[in-house]
């Protein structure tokens, strides 16, 4: 599933700059400027990288910091990463919580942004508390596959 929306979270990218150059373009050629098309964009993009986020973990394609981590074998690495990922985990535990709390609110009371356009908020926190889930999901798929690498039975 999360291989699945990344690859339609890559394209929310072109969606974003194709909103942006319209933009652009109605202000410098018709002096008529797009009041909702940077929300749009902050949300288009906000939507990009948290449902990116547990594809690029999926594919094993996040920055990570090889100084040390590099000359480690195959088992020393999937025990870092396991313990590392629980830290990952318990973060995005909280920030799920976060998340279905925020939603519940801007479901129930049909929250606002306060800006001229005024957009409702609950799609852009479903996305958001979805893109959370997923990555949620993902890190626990991790965690178990290099529990499995560190004892020497790799999960294929």
């Amino acid at each position: 599933m999360n291989y699945r929306v990344g690859r339609v979270a890559m394209y929310l990218l072109f969606v974003m700059g194709a909103m942006l150059l319209y933009s652009t373009l109605s202000r410098v050629m018709f002096g008529v400027p797009v009041n909702w098309v940077l929300e749009m964009s902050q949300f288009m993009l906000s939507a990009y990288y948290l449902l990116g986020g547990a594809y690029a973990l999926q594919m094993d394609q996040h920055v990570r910091m090889d100084l040390f981590y590099g000359r480690l074998d195959a088992r020393k690495r999937a025990i870092t990463d396991a313990f590392t990922i629980l830290f990952v985990i318990f973060y995005l535990v909280v920030l799920l919580g976060g998340g279905l709390s925020s939603t519940n609110y801007a479901i129930q009371y049909n929250q606002k942004n306060y800006s001229a356009w005024s957009p409702v908020l609950w799609p852009v926190k479903v996305v958001m508390t979805a893109g959370v889930f997923l990555m949620l999901l993902q890190c626990v798929s991790t965690f178990i596959k290099d529990v499995a690498v560190a004892r020497g039975k790799p999960i294929a």
